[in-house]
């Protein structure tokens, strides 16, 4: 136990000092670690601090220098051993039955108002232990949240652009499959088109094989041969 403690000193949080000095509560933590490195002694519950109106002192004096902060906190735990020699150290037993209590009314009221104190600073500490839990319950409720925001979102945006590529699909081979009716049809179209050139071409050559072969025969024939002449032409 710290000799330098009164029975009814005030004690602090961290984030009360933090607020009580306007500074922000990890820089209290920081300053604590930089302390408790150079060998000065917090009040302990657990792994987290307690302050009493000496430890508030000792961090103003670690805010408001100017010198490297191991050095001032070298400054502060010589002080602090200083107060330790100016005190007697007094241990308080806590009995087990009543008949060992103090019969002195200064002595129990000094007891009683330690104990009030202490339990006031565990009270404390609970319920700032509740409001942190509180607040990263809340915290993790909102990421989920997020999550569950975000999960949908992406869901919804995939179903989205799966629908839409389906849907250009369709109307691409919808397209392709018109194109390539077009085409055939044109094909078809071509091809009689072909076909009947042919057939007049062919009409043609057997037209002109028949008038050949009359003008051959007509002048084949010498008797006949100015009236076979026209009447090649006139058939």
């Amino acid at each position: 136990m710290r000799r330098d403690i009164q029975p009814n000193e005030q004690a602090y949080s961290s984030k009360e000092v933090a607020e009580k000095l306007g500074i922000a509560t990890p820089t209290v933590r920081k300053y604590g670690q930089i302390l408790e490195r150079n060998g000065y002694e917090f009040l302990k519950d657990g792994d987290r601090r307690i302050f009493v109106q000496s430890d508030i002192g000792a961090l103003i004096a670690l805010r408001d220098t100017d010198k490297p902060l191991d050095d001032t906190a070298k400054d502060l735990v010589y002080q602090q051993k200083d107060r330790f020699e100016g005190f007697i150290e007094t241990e308080i037993a806590i009995p087990d039955t009543y008949e060992n209590l103090p019969h002195d009314p200064n002595q129990l009221k000094e007891v009683l108002t330690f104990l009030v104190n202490e339990l006031a600073a565990a009270r404390e500490m609970n319920v700032q232990l509740t409001n942190d839990m509180s607040q990263l319950k809340t915290t993790v409720s909102r990421l989920q949240q997020d999550h569950h925001v975000i999960s949908s979102s992406i869901g919804n945006s995939a179903q989205k652009t799966n629908a839409k590529i389906e849907k250009l699909t369709e109307q691409q081979n919808t397209n392709y499959e018109t194109l390539l009716q077009q085409e055939k049809q044109k094909s078809e179209l071509l091809q009689k088109e072909i076909q009947n050139m042919r057939d007049e071409q062919k009409k043609e050559w057997s037209s002109q094989n028949d008038f050949n072969k009359r003008l051959e025969e007509a002048i084949q024939k010498p008797k006949e041969r100015w009236g076979g002449l026209f009447s090649i032409f006139r058939k």
